[in-house]
């Protein structure tokens, strides 16, 4: 299998450390990136995209984050023309169990699922496996 690019996007620093770690664990991932709100998150692809170089293949998005929360990344992701022939999967990965949310992540096609808080090994080896 041919490991793959994670972006992680998440303004709780200790939970990055924690998710950062089990990610390595699991030694499925060339790569994986952290930024700290969705801010950060859509910069970092627009200029992913103007450098042309590999976009991620997975993002753990979080979804209450100061500055831009996960659901504007994803309005914003949405713009990105770019993205258009290139399929990036998003997993909301969130401490929040509003039904509300869960039923606002199946409005977006780019997120494949909803995963609660903490995430676990298994959670990440299933998320590398899904093609």
């Amino acid at each position: 299998m041919k490991k793959k690019k994670i972006w992680v996007i998440d303004d709780d620093a200790i939970y990055q450390i924690i998710v950062t770690k089990i990610i390595q664990k699991t030694n499925l991932f060339s790569t994986i990136s952290s930024f700290y709100d969705g801010k950060n998150g859509i910069e970092a692809l627009a200029d992913t995209i103007a450098n042309k170089e590999s976009l991620p293949d997975i993002i753990l998005l979080d979804i209450n984050m100061p500055i831009m929360d996960g659901w504007g990344f994803m309005e914003e992701m949405a713009k990105l023309e770019a993205l258009k022939n290139k399929t990036i999967t998003v997993y909301i990965a969130s401490s929040s169990i509003a039904y509300e949310d869960k039923l606002k992540s199946k409005t977006y096609p780019a997120i494949l699922g909803y995963l609660s808080k903490p995430i676990s090994i298994n959670d990440i080896q299933l998320l590398a496996s899904n093609d």
